[in-house]
């Protein structure tokens, strides 16, 4: 399973390097975007597009696993609907310069990004064998997220206390790994192409997390490092009893955010309110510690924004659960938190609402935390928000 999760680092850090080198060039970037599909939109926005290189993301993660695990290919699943055949390396470059209208020196560019070998150690996952049936495995894979951010391409927002409202920091690479058996997310990796920029070339480094819980097995990226929040130091690794009574809760919201769920926030948060986003960025500010929850309560996040981040969150000893389940639970009865799941589509839906988180959604690194919270915002809303 540690072969699978090495892997997946790599084809993520391969997916990283296709998202910056289609955003070099801003003619030939501007090539490379079409509009959505009925059926494939989502109907958060008004126009929903997606870019060559999220096709040629997803295809790059089915391929390099194909090649590697045989057989696991069938169980990969994704955002983007793709006309790749399968003469894959061949078709590449002709492929590509068709799209860019015969750009041949841009097309031959990008098949060598395609096909170019990326390695990726890491000591914690290096020392560490893990073993798991192949065939129970099943991958969501978002190939990048915030697609409307890495089209505008910004490169210059500032952050609020380590969060970004907007801007290509907010892209992220998702790839959750799920037992297909259950839809417990067992694996995640979140890619972060756009995190640093070097002032003098203009080229972008970015950042990789992971997670692994199996078994009784946790394991993370962020185990050994230190996030320091408002001044103080909290260990990532640990998030356990000794930061579950702090009395204040920061939150990220997206901007779309209903007001009655904003109101409430506002009485339990206070000022520690980041709007953000990216389903999988704002995710992300939860799994590094910048904030305590991830909040949505609308239904037009979907499985491939989730997983990965989930799979990461339950190393840490936290989760991703339900919204509208968890407003509606009775925590005195002793109910285990509604968890998400990924192997089975919403009934009578259809297109990608299969595959979307109907009752919204928290993200949280601590149970303890958040429990509290959850009291805390059930007290401040409207009694009628709290069984919608």
């Amino acid at each position: 399973m540690s072969d699978i999760l090495r892997e997946l680092l790599c084809v993520s850090e391969k997916a990283a390097n296709i998202a910056r080198a289609c955003r070099q060039q801003e003619a030939l970037f501007q090539l490379l975007i079409e509009e959505k599909k009925e059926g494939e939109k989502n109907k958060k926005f008004a126009v929903d597009f997606k870019t060559l290189a999220d096709v040629l993301v997803q295809e790059v993660i089915k391929q390099n696993m194909e090649n590697k695990f045989p057989g696991l290919e069938k169980n990969i699943f994704g955002e983007e609907s793709n006309e790749f055949t399968n003469d894959w390396e061949e078709e590449t470059a002709e492929l590509l310069s068709k799209v860019l209208n015969g750009n041949k020196v841009a097309s031959e560019a990008l098949a060598r990004v395609v096909h170019q070998d990326v390695a990726f150690t890491d000591p914690t996952l290096d020392s560490t064998e893990i073993n798991v049936p192949q065939d129970i495995l099943g991958i969501w894979v978002d190939p990048i997220d915030s697609t409307y951010q890495y089209i505008k391409g910004s490169a210059d927002i500032k952050s609020n206390q380590g969060i970004f409202p907007c801007g290509l920091q907010c892209v992220t690479i998702l790839i959750g790994v799920y037992d297909i058996q259950t839809g417990v997310p067992l694996m995640g990796v979140i890619n972060q192409p756009f995190v640093s920029r070097d002032p003098n070339t203009l080229r972008w480094k970015g950042q990789c997390y992971w997670g692994l819980s199996y078994m009784g097995t946790n394991m993370h990226s962020l185990q050994l490092t230190i996030s320091r929040r408002n001044g103080s130091e909290t260990h990532t690794g640990n998030t356990g009893s000794e930061a579950a009574f702090s009395p204040s809760f920061s939150a990220v919201i997206s901007t779309s955010e209903k007001e009655t769920i904003k109101a409430a926030l506002s009485r339990v948060c206070g000022d520690r309110i980041f709007g953000a986003a990216g389903a999988g960025y704002k995710s992300l500010c939860v799994v590094q510690g910048l904030v305590d929850i991830y909040i949505f309560s609308e239904d037009t996040t979907f499985k491939w924004d989730s997983c990965a981040a989930h799979a990461i969150l339950r190393a840490m000893g936290g989760g991703i659960v339900d919204l509208k389940e968890c407003l509606e639970r009775n925590p005195e009865t002793g109910l285990d938190l509604p968890q998400l799941v990924y192997h089975v589509e919403n009934e009578g839906a259809a297109g990608v609402d299969r595959w979307a988180n109907k009752g919204g959604l928290i993200a949280y690194r601590s149970r303890k935390r958040l429990e509290t919270f959850l009291s805390l915002l059930v007290q401040n809303l409207a009694p009628a928000e709290t069984h919608t």
